[in-house]
């Protein structure tokens, strides 16, 4: 039972720079930040009658706040600049890269394959999860 607890503080307490751990937090703040960015789409899409990569679009950077908020407080220990400003900037500029990628992958899901938009947006989500980790942990983290 102790291996077990010191499993959970490694992987949810404790400060790392492993990035295994990294990674595994990152995918619950991409998680709830995904719930927002996906509920979002969801309202603004079918409820309020909003363009569906516009809405796609607004969702994506509501999320994008919840994102950053959690990713420097529990995900990643080591920042590299101290302005925190220019640090999310950066963070920023990534996920406009990643607003990118989700509306072409979105796009292509829907004009292309015929998917439903929500359809298309999980499979945008994993790629984009990706990519943010990736050029978050490379660029602004490590």
């Amino acid at each position: 039972m102790e291996y077990f607890k010191r499993v959970l503080d490694l992987l949810l307490k404790e400060k790392s720079n492993n990035a295994l751990i990294q990674f595994f937090r990152y995918a619950f703040v991409g998680g709830a930040a995904f719930v927002v960015d996906f509920g979002l789409l969801f309202i603004l899409t079918d409820k309020v009658g909003v363009y569906y990569l516009l809405s796609a679009t607004i969702s994506f950077l509501c999320g994008l706040l919840i994102n950053y908020a959690l990713s420097v407080r529990w995900v990643f220990s080591k920042r590299r600049l101290s302005d925190t400003r220019m640090e999310f900037v950066i963070f920023g500029i990534i996920g406009i890269i990643g607003v990118g990628i989700n509306n072409a992958i979105i796009w292509c899901g829907v004009e292309i394959a015929g998917l439903h938009y929500l359809w298309s947006k999980i499979i945008a989500a994993v790629a984009v999860l990706l990519w943010n980790f990736t050029a978050r942990r490379q660029t602004l983290f490590k």
